[in-house]
């Protein structure tokens, strides 16, 4: 039979438990992205790469000021793409494919631009 002290550990001890995997469960939450927030993360780093590319074919001349302003419309596109896209919170796959399928597209218009041979006039 248990005394009272032992009941009393067990309980303290149950009651810690208890608590470190509450807050073991929700670091764990802090620490990983929903999908939505990865693919926000991912879209945002991909645009951010992409008008690095613009800058630097628009420095180094390779892209002339037709080519630049219509390569940053499209980014301005992709933008206001990826705001309709999370307006509501979630971001479905198919909501996913099409983001990814319009940055695709405006990577190949900016390489194909900066290895057209037209050159930006000095």
């Amino acid at each position: 039979m248990r005394t009272s002290s032992q009941f009393k550990r067990g309980v303290l001890a149950l009651t810690g438990l208890l608590l470190a995997s509450v807050t073991l469960s929700n670091a764990w939450a802090q620490t990983n992205p929903t999908r939505a927030e990865r693919q926000a993360a991912r879209v945002d780093a991909r645009q951010e790469h992409q008008a690095q590319r613009i800058q630097a074919g628009v420095t180094n001349g390779s892209l002339t000021a037709a080519e630049q302003a219509r390569l940053e419309n499209q980014q301005q596109h992709i933008d206001q793409l990826e705001q309709r896209i999370e307006q509501d919170g979630k971001v479905t796959r198919r909501e996913a494919l099409e983001m990814e399928r319009a940055q695709d597209r405006a990577s190949r218009h900016i390489a194909h631009a900066k290895h057209d041979r037209q050159r930006a006039r000095r």
